[in-house]
This record gives C-alpha cells, structure tokens and sequence, in this order.
C-alpha cells in the first residue's frame, strides 16, 4: 500500500508544472478582468460602428477577427 501511494504521490509531483514562464503563472486576473469590461462596453456600441472612437474599433475588430472561422494567412 506504501508503494501504490508513493507511487502516486511521485506521479502527482511530476505532472505539476512549476516553470514560471508558463502561461498560468504569468497571467494577470486584473487584467484580463479590465480587458473583457471594456470589450463589452464596446461591444454595446457596436450596433452604431460610427459612434466608436478609432482604439474601441481597433478592439472590436481584433475580437471579431479572434472568433472568426477564417484560417490564419499570416503564418
């Protein structure tokens, strides 16, 4: 029984990812927080593009083009 849960435990300790340059240490909650707030905000706007100032349309348009199903050209 002691080796099935060392066994375990040394599994467990394995799969865990303690390399700081990896994405879920890095990411901001605040941040992200703040981004989705805004982004509705402009997405309220949306129904009137004209009303948009030019950086709320840049992010309209940077979230459209993140949910579209059109393959990336860039690559």
């Amino acid at each position: 029984m002691r080796l099935i849960l060392s066994l375990f435990l040394l599994l467990f300790f394995y799969n865990c990812s303690l390399n700081k340059d990896s994405k879920y240490w890095t990411e901001d909650s605040t941040k992200k927080k703040d981004k989705k707030e805004i982004l509705s905000k402009i997405l309220k706007k949306s129904k009137d593009i004209t009303s948009m100032t030019l950086e709320e349309y840049k992010i309209y348009i940077e979230d459209y083009t993140k949910k579209s199903n059109y393959p990336d050209i860039s690559k």
